[in-house]
């Protein structure tokens, strides 16, 4: 039977990394909020730094304001999940994660600012 013409024959797989604030997050002044998301920021700075995180930022308007921002990692999901649990942020408790595999059309996204491709090309398999 013919492929669909309408789902792409190849896809770039993006890992994606979405934070989220848990309705266990603790309790902290202002001081110590800005004092965390300073740590917050320069460790993501260091990541996309290293290469590592090729995309990321906060999140607007959205439906459900617990989900904070997103991030595209140039690395497997396993290994985005490391670097996520690095982060001061969810060290203490204000922010937790949800890893995946972001499947797009292939080449209908890029990343300039990398210098290098991110994601790996893969085809939908026959079922």
């Amino acid at each position: 039977m013919p492929r669909d013409p309408h789902i792409p024959d190849e896809f770039d797989v993006y890992t994606v990394v979405v934070l989220r604030r848990p309705a266990d997050a603790p309790e902290m002044s202002d001081e110590e909020l800005d004092e965390l998301q300073a740590r917050h920021l320069a460790y993501r700075a260091k990541l996309a730094e290293r290469g590592v995180l090729v995309a990321n930022g906060p999140f607007g308007e959205q439906s459900d304001p617990a989900y904070r921002g997103m991030s595209i990692f140039a690395c497997d999901p396993a290994e985005a999940a490391r670097f996520s649990d690095g982060d001061p942020s969810v060290v203490a408790g204000r922010l937790a994660y949800d890893v995946m595999e972001w499947w797009v059309r292939a080449g209908s996204l890029a990343f300039p600012l990398t210098g290098r491709p991110v994601g790996d090309r893969r085809s939908m398999p026959d079922d």
